[in-house]
């Protein structure tokens, strides 16, 4: 029989989350910070004779924890429970109670009906009249998730092979819950596909509770702005089970949904000088691609603005594409999906020298005026001597990041990045944490004003200030008449 993680996962999958449950979402479940996304759920539990009413207690305990853990609401989630044996009873309707309390008070009440077992009949009432707006559904929407889960320890004594299918082709996702003697093919009837992931057993009623914590999770959407599982450069909004990203006053919300930028009309040309080294990898070659496309999204890629090209060496050196080959982000993240591994030598050195006598030549599609970026990535120990090359690139004007991963040497990367060097470069073990460096690396350059005669005018006036000061400090004592002919005097002079 398949275990319980399944079940778990799909149901996390179900409830809109983003990620596996991990250490993170029980962190996030004990700071208060899980909300649930808005659902209609239905439990359908059999209290037949075979159920004995200790039993039946547990589920009911059982029932009432899975609540408490639910953000319970006329807008949030709304819970219903049917009663079932051989005859069907509705005990909670999806409309009946709009506070957690509530619902758990009028579940601690319901008794069991010790007769027959027909689920099939329980499952007709559920789709005609449990699930129904008169009962308090809501209206069929992509944004509100539909949920039976079936808890039933026999066999049932009617069909429920095709009201199943009914109930599933209505838009009702079937959990089918085995307890002790249950009929496993049965479940299998009823669940929803695949079949492995929406059923679940367990020995008795005396261990039912252990699905509990588990079922608790699986309702749990964390508040990614919260944890800070996110990649907005500013501001982080929360909603149930997602986020958007703003920006501070003065900033702008870059097309990428993510990025600011104060520097809205600046133009750039960034190259990428990219380690195709046979250390590298051909999976983590991949990850590197998507990397390069995370900082591409966040670049406001046009013929005016941001121009990009991309560089991959590793014993020689090859161009991919020059700058403004693409200038629209389709285009261009595209053509760095297509860029093929290298596999060879790491060397930077000589891919630096590269970077300075062509990349950024106006040959090679770089324009006059414009500033500079190239972003450096390597995995390794370069095989060849960079301290030349890497300063010439930074004395010929560009701004350069360095990021390294894995067996990069740290202090290559130092001599690499421009200064402050803090900002520049950028390390990390795994390619898997690649993404984290994409959200730091912030391309935001904005064009300097031109200094023309304000720059002397500031200076003259910063001169005036600074000589009054001094001036006051030293006459105090002075009237108000001499002090005016001295401060006269000291402007002649500065003129």
């Amino acid at each position: 029989m398949t275990p319980t993680p399944p079940l778990f996962l799909l149901l996390l999958c179900l409830m809109g989350a983003q990620a596996t449950v991990d250490l993170r979402t029980a962190a996030a479940m004990a700071a208060g910070l899980c909300k649930t996304r808005p659902t209609d759920i239905v439990f359908i539990i059999d209290s037949s004779r075979s159920v004995r009413p200790s039993e039946f207690e547990q589920v009911k305990v059982f029932l009432a924890k899975v609540i408490e853990g639910l953000d319970v609401g006329p807008n949030a989630t709304r819970v219903g429970v049917v009663n079932y044996a051989s005859r069907v009873k509705n005990e909670v309707s999806l409309k009946t109670h709009r506070t957690k309390a509530g619902l758990i008070k009028a579940v601690t009440k319901i008794e069991p009906l010790s007769t027959g077992t027909m689920t099939g009949l329980a499952i007709t009432f559920a789709l005609n009249v449990a699930f129904s707006e008169g009962e308090g559904a809501r209206v069929k929407s992509p944004d509100i998730s539909k949920v039976a889960i079936i808890v039933t320890d026999g066999r049932p004594q009617d069909n429920i092979k095709e009201v199943a299918q009914r109930a599933r082709d209505a838009g009702i996702e079937i959990f089918a819950i085995g307890v002790g003697r249950v009929d496993m093919s049965t479940l299998k009837q009823m669940a929803s596909e695949p079949l492995d992931d929406h059923t679940d057993y367990v020995e008795s009623y005396s261990v039912i509770e252990k699905l509990t914590k588990k079922f608790q999770e699986a309702f749990c959407v964390t508040d990614l702005c919260a944890t800070g599982d996110h990649d907005c450069a500013q501001v982080c909004i929360s909603s149930p089970g997602s986020y958007k990203c703003a920006c501070k006053d003065g900033f702008t919300l870059m097309d990428d949904g993510r990025s600011c930028s104060a520097c809205s009309n600046s133009a750039t040309d960034v190259v990428f000088l990219i380690d195709g080294s046979k250390s590298v990898r051909p999976e983590n070659f991949e990850l590197v691609k998507k990397w390069i496309n995370q900082i591409v999204d966040k670049l406001d890629v046009s013929e005016a603005k941001a121009h990009v090209g991309l560089v991959q060496y590793s014993s020689s050196v090859r161009q991919e594409f020059p700058l403004g080959r693409w200038n629209n982000k389709k285009d261009l993240k595209d053509a760095v999906k297509k860029m093929a591994y290298m596999e060879r030598g790491t060397m930077t050195g000589q891919a630096l020298r590269y970077l300075s006598d062509n990349s950024f030549s106006p040959g090679q599609g770089a324009r006059p005026g414009v500033t500079k970026v190239g972003i450096v990535f390597t995995d390794g120990r370069s095989q060849d001597y960079i301290g030349e090359a890497a300063k010439k690139a930074k004395e010929n004007g560009f701004k350069m990041y360095a990021v390294g991963v894995g067996n990069a040497v740290e202090d290559e990367l130092k001599e690499i990045a421009s200064e402050p060097t803090g900002e520049h470069y950028f390390y990390t073990a795994d390619f898997k944490a690649m993404t984290q460096i994409a959200k730091k690396l912030q391309i935001n350059i904005c064009q300097e004003e031109d200094p023309c005669e304000c720059d002397s005018l500031v200076k003259f006036q910063k001169k005036v200030e600074d000589a009054l000061q001094a001036l006051t400090k030293k006459y105090i004592l002075f009237t108000a008449d001499s002090m005016s002919k001295r401060i006269a005097l000291l402007e002649n002079k500065i003129v």
